[in-house]
């Protein structure tokens, strides 16, 4: 912690440079993927009846957890297929239940119903709104980022009401390749018309949108939503709440 605050202490000190472009991370950095997607676990718990299959639906909430964080970490590293990701977050979770038919028919069914609830949920995290809202008042091209699937990608952002704030919304899925690949950084820019000498990169998960931006030569702001876990490694700017990148922008 202490190296961060330090860190976040001399670069505000520093002559603040002018950036055009801003690149920002949507899930989890502006809209709340973690807590919509508990809703929807409820939701869809009840809706399946998994009470009859599961000892208690924390059995099923944690192993879903446990699933889907290392089957994204896997597809942002070009490990795995989305059609993998998609029916097998399902099917290593219902597997600890008792009498499932765990098909790919089914896993998928249940899949695109989980998706179907999630991307209807209008959570934001604390202070988004305000922070997209000031961006524009500062004159900032806003572009979002992201490793989300196309289709469900646009309907979060119609949810929570932020579809007019992007001047584009660049998808892993219109780049060929996933944050961090350079890949990505490079269609990004291209799609954007933006340098990467004017262009800042904001987002919550260090590997994928610090350490990809770094390599294309992007400054970064690691929005850490959890500071008991710091940066694993040297960031431009470091916060801990949005509201703080106002300091700086």
């Amino acid at each position: 912690m202490s190296f961060q605050l330090k860190m976040f202490t001399f670069v505000g000190k520093k002559q603040m440079k002018r950036y055009r472009d801003l690149f920002i991370d949507f899930d989890d950095t502006l809209y709340d993927t973690h807590g919509n997607a508990v809703l929807a676990l409820r939701e869809l718990y009840d809706e399946l009846d998994l009470a009859c299959h599961f000892p208690d639906a924390d059995t099923f909430y944690d192993a879903y957890w446990r699933a889907n964080i290392d089957l994204w970490r896997q597809y942002s590293k070009g490990e795995i297929e989305r059609s993998y990701l998609i029916i097998e977050r399902f099917r290593r979770p219902l597997s600890l239940g008792s009498g499932l038919n765990l098909t790919d028919e089914y896993c998928l069914k249940v899949s695109n119903r989980f998706l179907e609830l999630c991307s209807s949920k209008p959570g934001l995290v604390e202070g988004a709104r305000e922070l997209t809202d000031y961006l524009l008042r500062q004159g900032y091209r806003l572009h979002m980022c992201s490793n989300g699937f196309h289709e469900v990608q646009y309907k979060k952002l119609r949810a929570c009401g932020l579809d007019s704030a992007f001047t584009t919304v660049i998808l892993s899925e219109d780049a060929g390749a996933n944050k961090p690949s350079a890949k990505f950084f490079d269609y990004a820019l291209r799609q954007a018309g933006a340098n990467a000498e004017s262009t800042l990169m904001i987002g919550d998960n260090y590997d994928t949108d610090i350490i990809g931006a770094q390599n294309a030569g992007l400054d970064t702001a690691f929005f850490n939503r959890f500071p008991e876990y710091p940066a694993p490694g040297p960031v431009t700017f470091y916060v801990t709440a949005l509201c703080q990148l106002t300091e700086f922008l």
